[in-house]
């Protein structure tokens, strides 16, 4: 059946690639998004698309938020400050914008009994160093005083205020937790660290690795963190729940920029930068952070298996037209 669904920062980087995929299903799409990490751009792959509505607006700023939700089946929570480096040079935009906007967009969701999926992040996990998190382990946030962890904490805030919507006011809520999605439309601008290593290996520019290089991620790819969004919602079991969403093949940063070198049969080298230079004095960053994705598949019958070469080499095949282009 088709649909109407909203998505907030639909114009980002996953909630482009979100949005194309609902239409091209057939439902109509209602994107909010006040375009500051977002782009029309992304949006303009769809075209003018007859089912697709833009609203450029922040969502606490949406004329009547609730009644342009009342006329939806669901509603994915996706705008939020993105980027390590645009959170340590904006604090206060990073707490009001991951903060204020959930708070605004859960009230007028509860008002109308509106189905939310809401984005959080595996930052949420800290700094505990375990060889794989799991939706219920015990999470480690740094002090207060380091700027580094109030993306995490402003974030976990989030899922507190989801549930607590849940709970007094019985709205339905589905946390997914995103670990380093990845893919075509992704911008380094805000220091997301594999379309940066790409762009700067296409260039034949060293590439930077913050820190030791010793820390590991896992990536995962956009078209996979989309299909687990997709079956989230329609799962009536992921109601209440929250589920871990990336990839789980784990590699050190150090490896990764050597691995987009070879890839891409690049002659640049690898530099490494202390993270006080980098960011900040007194920076700290978790060593691992390597999703369990078992409840997923599950709930959902999914889960992420894009390769980290398939998505290397998809990501650089998107940023090669515009570094061609001057972009």
């Amino acid at each position: 059946m088709n649909e109407t669904i909203l998505i907030t920062g639909g114009a980002g980087f996953i909630g482009s690639h979100l949005a194309e995929r609902l239409l091209a299903e057939g439902n109509a799409v209602i994107v909010i998004d006040d375009l500051s990490t977002g782009s029309e751009e992304n949006l303009r792959t769809m075209g003018r698309h007859p089912r697709l509505r833009f609203i450029h607006s922040r969502v606490s700023s949406c004329a009547d938020l609730a009644g342009v939700i009342a006329g939806t089946a669901g509603v994915y929570h996706l705008a939020a400050t993105v980027g390590v480096e645009l959170v340590m040079k904006q604090p206060i935009a990073t707490l009001r914008n991951n903060l204020v906007e959930t708070e605004a967009l859960l009230e007028a969701a509860s008002r109308v009994g509106v189905p939310v999926v809401m984005a959080s992040t595996s930052e949420v996990y800290g700094k505990s160093n375990q060889p794989g998190f799991v939706e219920t382990d015990d999470l480690l946030i740094g002090p207060s005083n380091l700027g580094r962890w109030r993306y995490a904490c402003s974030k976990l805030t989030d899922e507190f205020l989801a549930f607590a919507y849940a709970e007094e006011r019985r709205l339905p809520i589905t946390i997914a937790r995103l670990f380093n999605t990845v893919g075509p439309r992704q911008t380094g601008r805000y220091g997301m660290v594999l379309p940066r290593f790409i762009a700067a290996a296409l260039r034949g520019e060293p590439l930077e690795v913050y820190g030791t290089g010793a820390q590991t991620r896992c990536f995962g790819y956009v078209a996979d963190t989309v299909e687990a969004l997709v079956r989230l919602r329609g799962r009536p079991g992921a109601r209440g729940e929250i589920f871990n969403v990336g990839g789980n093949e784990e590699v050190s940063i150090r490896q990764l920029a050597e691995r987009v070198c070879q890839l891409l049969g690049s002659p640049s080298t690898i530099k490494t930068i202390p993270y006080e230079q980098a960011y900040a004095p007194g920076f700290e960053d978790m060593a691992r952070r390597k999703p369990v994705v078992d409840k997923l598949e599950r709930i959902t019958g999914f889960r992420p298996q894009t390769t980290l070469n398939e998505i290397i080499l998809k990501t650089a095949d998107s940023i090669r037209p515009k570094l061609a282009a001057g972009d």
